[in-house]
């Protein structure tokens, strides 16, 4: 049917927002002055929660609380956040502050839909303090209104909203992690990730759970991928054989074989694709999924042993932290014998004449140049330490390469004894490592200082000076 000659085309919404909601004595007014509102809304995720769905039940909150108050005039949303991050590391928030502490503010006030999407522990009484020094109030729908931290009632709310926040949050990690880990042990199963080189996924059947499985949700195992798997049984075999990690390495680069990253780009799209690594056959080397038991929780990075704003990367877990699942899961690539036999050749070995090396001052001599620890290197008999600027044993060396700097250990040690007069060695180095001390060095001078403070490159080029005098450190 079409629409009539002369009506309005928003006629009809005015109709749903006062027409039909008229009461005796008069139409309905709707008020349009008072304060002028920033919304602002999170959602944690979004791949598994319906954006539009969680803006709208938050917005439409917020309304009612500054109802007959004023009016939203801005909005700032935030996807993808956790709660624990904070305001100033999320994208929407940190806008919203800034407009905040601007002279052109469009906005007099800020209300939020609820205060486990916007805040968590404590965080409410740091954002609330600083929009406070700029004339701004926050609205919450728990307290019915402005928080005003001075009234002690609004300041217990605020420590209790706090508190259940952060119980939320810890009971629903505690809850999940415990349920993955019962998974993973007593059912084998796949519970997402990349899978590891030389594995794809397979389709392993519906979905355990029902309601799941009628949405057309499946589980998914790991097998051998054809083109991948052989050279991870290959790197076992020249493992248990003897050689390196870095010959393994620089074997397959002069074979052309597809480093892990490059074999999956679209998984791995933040690498570089570029080579095999040392540290890339290690990873594979020290993975025991190959051996056809599932295994979780290897990286611990448990958010309680960690601040809400910190970068710090998850860790290696030990073994005993594991979740290990107690029948093979999936076709093995490596017999976990072979395995753990494997992991045996990664510790030192005895020399011909059935000594094992020693090292003093491992980890304790970095290279001015590279701001690198130096590798330590037996040479003439004897330890010694050597930096290569970069130079990658798993590669063929540049001829780019600036020349390389070598330490004796006996002259480190004789250098070490002036700022330690009267120590034993022993003592020296465990004064070293106690306080977080380096040895900064290169051909021309040395020096003691932090370890944080040796860290990233130090200087541009590398430049022997012929005039320098001789090095006590240098052989």
């Amino acid at each position: 049917m079409e629409a009539r000659e002369g009506v309005e085309p928003d006629e009809f919404q005015r109709w749903l927002q006062h027409g039909r909601r008229k009461k005796r004595g008069g139409p309905q007014i709707v008020r349009r002055s008072g304060l002028r509102f920033a919304f602002y809304g999170r959602t944690s995720t979004t791949r598994f929660q319906d954006q539009q769905s969680s803006r709208g039940w938050q917005r439409e909150t917020a309304e009612v609380v500054i109802a007959d108050h004023g009016a939203i005039v801005a909005e700032f949303f935030d996807a993808g956040c956790s709660r624990q991050m904070p305001w100033h590391q999320r994208p929407k928030a940190s806008a919203l502050l800034a407009a905040a502490n601007s002279s052109k503010r469009p906005f007099d006030a800020i209300v939020v839909g609820e205060y486990e999407r916007a805040f968590v522990g404590d965080q409410f009484e740091y954002v609330a303090t600083e929009l406070g020094q700029c004339g701004v109030k926050v609205w919450l729908p728990e307290a019915g209104g402005p928080v005003d931290l001075d009234d002690p009632t609004h300041h217990v709310l605020m420590t209790v909203l706090g508190a259940q926040s952060q119980r939320e949050v810890l009971r629903s990690r505690y809850r999940v992690l415990a349920a993955m880990r019962t998974q993973t042990r007593e059912q084998g199963r796949y519970l997402g990730g990349r899978p590891p080189y030389g594995y794809r996924l397979v389709d392993a059947g519906p979905h355990p759970n029902r309601a799941h499985a009628a949405w057309g949700r499946r589980l998914q195992r790991l097998d051998p991928d054809p083109v991948t798997a052989p050279h991870v049984r290959w790197i076992f075999a020249e493992r248990l054989a003897g050689r390196s990690i870095a010959g393994i390495a620089r074997w397959l680069n002069e074979k052309g074989v597809a480093c892990p990253s490059s074999a999956d780009r679209q998984r791995n799209p933040h690498r570089s694709a570029h080579a095999w690594t040392v540290q890339t056959v290690a990873v594979i080397l020290n993975n025991p999924r190959y051996t056809g038991r599932q295994v979780w929780q290897r990286s611990s990075g448990a958010r309680s042993a960690r601040t809400a704003d910190s970068t710090t990367a998850p860790r290696e877990g030990l073994g005993q932290e594991w979740a290990v699942s107690e029948k093979v899961a999936h076709p093995e690539l490596v017999s976990e014998r072979d395995f753990v036999a494997a992991q045996a050749v990664r510790a030192s070995r005895p020399t011909k004449d059935g000594r094992v090396r020693e090292y003093l001052c491992a980890g304790l001599l970095v290279c001015r140049m590279c701001g690198r620890r130096m590798d330590a290197h037996w040479v003439n008999g004897r330890p010694g330490y050597r930096c290569r600027h970069g130079y990658n044993s798993s590669q063929q060396r540049g001829s780019t390469r600036g020349k390389g700097l070598y330490v004796r250990e006996d002259r480190a040690m004789a250098a070490l004894a002036a700022w330690f007069p009267g120590s034993g060695p022993l003592d020296m180095l465990r004064c070293l490592r106690r306080d977080d001390l380096v040895v900064l060095c290169d051909p021309g001078e040395w020096e003691l200082v932090r370890a944080e403070d040796a860290a990233g490159p130090i200087q541009s080029d590398f430049v022997e000076s012929p005039g320098s005098g001789p090095d006590p450190f240098m052989g």
